[in-house]
């Protein structure tokens, strides 16, 4: 089973990804957890150049293909093989971050961004994918760090972002799954759980 979490900058996405992984380990699952782009060395170093290279600049095709060479590596060096070892995959982000990010916010084709990622892929996409979702001015409100090169897109762009996950939302419900990031962090957990509960049920 292969699930990730996702949402703009600020909702919360690591916290819940580590409170998932805790309770589905404690259900009994081998987990395996990862990050996109990173948790491979060519992951890691494109990760530090698409998010902290504020001296590069970085045309939108570029980053797009940049973060979609990450998730090629990622899904054939750890997702794939713990899938097939029949673990639990949860990711944060995954190609639905590229889709919104790149496409909806940054004006690349949408339709475009999916045939590429299904090619860097190999066609393997999420069982669920969960957005959290927030209002882009209080979930950078959140952000209590020096901002990362894209969070640094401005507010426009964000507001963008937020409104790709939702019409992606719109279009796959059977897919991705939309959890108000407003509340606290344990009624929002309390949704992720349910959510995936009724997906590994589904899948026995």
């Amino acid at each position: 089973m292969f699930f990730s979490i996702d949402g703009g900058d600020g909702v919360g996405k690591t916290t819940q990804v580590g409170l998932l992984v805790q309770w589905l380990r404690g259900r009994g699952y081998d987990v395996a957890a990862c990050r996109d782009p990173g948790s491979s060395r060519l992951g890691e170093a494109v990760r530090d150049l698409v998010l902290n290279r504020h001296d590069l600049a970085i045309d939108r095709l570029a980053e797009m293909l940049l973060y979609m060479a990450a998730r090629a590596q990622l899904t054939g060096e750890l997702i794939r093989p713990a899938l097939d070892a029949g673990r639990v995959v949860v990711s944060d982000r995954y190609l639905l971050a590229n889709v919104v990010y790149q496409g909806y916010a940054g004006g690349l084709d949408v339709d475009t961004l999916w045939e590429v990622g299904r090619i860097a892929t190999g066609g393997l996409l999420p069982d669920l994918t969960i957005v959290l979702d927030l209002p882009a001015e209080v979930a950078a409100g959140r952000i209590e760090r020096e901002l990362d090169r894209m969070e640094q897109q401005g507010d426009a762009f964000h507001a963008r972002v937020r409104q790709g996950f939702l019409v992606e939302a719109a279009r796959q419900p059977d897919r991705i799954a939309v959890v108000d990031a407003s509340q606290p962090v344990d009624r929002v957990q309390a949704a992720i759980r349910q959510a995936a509960e009724s997906v590994l049920r589904a899948g026995g």
